[in-house]
């Protein structure tokens, strides 16, 4: 009788998708310690979205075009992403206060912004 001449090790990985990207998550009796946090390319791109807001309320800048010169990116970058300002209540909270992550990539997100209200939470996050 021979030995085999290799072992096979069996680890209970789940891939889920975060931002876009898989990422490998170990067994959750070995990973309930660590709490789900968001991106924080997320955080920055939503809190930049609504000072371009936040500017157009106030008068500092007229246009879409006024930001894109004054933060040298282009016109489209400055609206497709100054929609993150028009998400919803509840997903602002779950994003910003409970520090749930998102199931989407950036742009993703961006495009449910356009989303009714009461359909943004079950597309932008996984539970």
């Amino acid at each position: 009788m021979t030995t085999p001449s290799t072992i096979r090790v069996v680890i209970p990985l789940k891939v889920k998708r975060r931002n876009g990207r898989p990422r490998i998550v170990p067994p959750a009796d070995l990973d309930a310690t660590e709490e789900p946090t968001p991106d924080p390319r997320t955080l920055r791109a939503i809190a930049r979205a609504w000072d371009w807001r936040r500017r157009l309320e106030r008068g500092e800048a007229a246009t879409l075009s006024d930001i894109a010169s004054a933060e040298q990116v282009t016109l489209p970058f400055v609206s497709r992403y100054i929609r993150l300002a028009y998400l919803s209540p509840r997903v602002l909270e779950r994003l910003l206060i409970h520090r749930h992550p998102c199931a989407l990539p950036l742009d993703k997100l961006a495009a449910a912004a356009l989303a009714p209200w009461i359909e943004q939470p079950g597309m932008v996050f996984e539970d």
